[in-house]
């Protein structure tokens, strides 16, 4: 077996632990745990995961980060995403309307995480640096933003893909409003036989 079929073996096993954890256990906060704990063990082959394989976009494209679709059910359920970045990249608080489940390979991303305020708003209630091996793991109404400083390299896994979510919601402190994100559309299918 090839490194890439290695790889790609052991998406599709830890793939089928995460679904058979939801189907046992539904979503709550200890099946997200466990869910990331089974990311984590797929995170520890970082030889079969580096900026290589799925390269970060070039100095000046328009987006420091980009997306690599490494799993997704016909359903369009279980997606898992290499998220590569080489450069200063930072989200708006957000939600995801699904559960999502954020588990470091390489690098560092650091978490921030909110509560909504009754009449509009955010406020910070905790952080937590995303690195080798480490993770987090979010409720559908679960609220956090993303801040990465360099190269990084993490598993982001959501019970539906990005595609299909397009009631997520953020924050825009500048207007002191809250807005819809647009459904992804830039993600790069990694998937063998679907490139």
């Amino acid at each position: 077996m090839n490194r890439i079929e290695e790889r790609n073996s052991l998406i599709a096993s830890a793939v089928a632990d995460v679904r058979a954890i939801e189907a046992g256990e539904g979503v709550t906060r200890e099946s997200l745990g466990k869910i990331r704990t089974r990311l984590a063990k797929l995170a520890e082959r970082t030889d079969l995961f580096t900026l290589d394989d799925f390269p970060p976009p070039k100095p000046g494209d328009r987006r420091s980060s980009c997306l690599y679709r490494l799993a997704e059910d016909d359903d369009h359920r279980f997606a898992l995403y290499a998220n590569t970045g080489n450069g200063s990249y930072a989200s708006p608080a957000h939600n995801h309307t699904t559960w999502a489940v954020i588990v470091g390979v390489s690098g560092e991303e650091l978490n921030r995480l909110y509560d909504r305020i009754p009449g509009g708003g955010v406020r910070e209630k905790g952080q937590h640096v995303v690195r080798q091996g480490t993770g987090v793991a979010f409720m559908p109404d679960d609220f956090h933003s993303i801040h990465i400083d360099g190269a990084v390299l993490n598993f982001h896994m959501y019970g539906l893909a990005l595609e299909q979510l397009p009631r997520r919601e953020y924050y825009d402190p500048a207007k002191d409003a809250w807005a819809v994100y647009p459904p992804h559309s830039d993600i790069r299918e990694a998937r063998p036989g679907r490139a």
